[in-house]
């Protein structure tokens, strides 16, 4: 996420989409950035609320279902879904892109990590695969690129194979 923001990524207001307690949000927000996360669990919208406090900074966080994002009444030119891709199964992944296809005005993007299928074994979230992502977002929106990358977390801090996608409004 660092890296994309340095090269400019982010532009207009934001989306975090699964935002969970807000790190990535917030870490947006500390670059000036006009960021809502959003995310439906409730205690995790109290936390990024919390951390939002006492870091000082402004922004909005919003329990509400991703599958759902329309009822937000916003536009938000860039989206970024760290971790939150991976989770759907095919019918509500489909929905997913639907309710962003709701949100993102035409050449609007969308920055999306999540475990690629270059990940070992069976075990954790989905796997998902090039050929996943591109046919996804087939309709109305343009893959810009998609390139391997590594999502860290604080279990497991050499990070796992991931996918690291730039998506497009049409």
């Amino acid at each position: 996420m660092d890296r994309l923001a340095d090269e400019g990524a982010f532009r207009g207001r934001v989306l975090d989409a699964g935002c969970g307690t807000g790190e990535n949000a917030l870490a947006l927000a500390a670059r000036g950035l006009d960021v809502w996360g959003v995310d439906e669990a409730q205690t995790a919208i109290e936390q990024a609320r919390a951390k939002a406090g006492s870091r000082r900074l402004e922004a909005t966080f919003v329990v509400a279902d991703v599958l759902g994002l329309g009822v937000l009444g916003r536009a938000f030119p860039t989206v970024l879904d760290c971790g939150l891709f991976h989770t759907f199964d095919d019918d509500d992944r489909a929905r997913y892109v639907e309710s962003l296809a709701a949100v993102v005005p035409t050449a609007g993007t969308l920055h999306l990590l999540c475990f690629s299928d270059a990940v070992p074994g069976n075990g954790g979230p989905r796997h998902v695969s090039d050929a996943e992502i591109r046919a996804s977002f087939r309709d109305g929106w343009r893959v810009v690129g998609i390139e391997p990358e590594r999502y860290v977390t604080r279990m497991d801090d050499e990070g796992r194979p991931a996918w690291l996608a730039t998506v497009e409004r049409t």
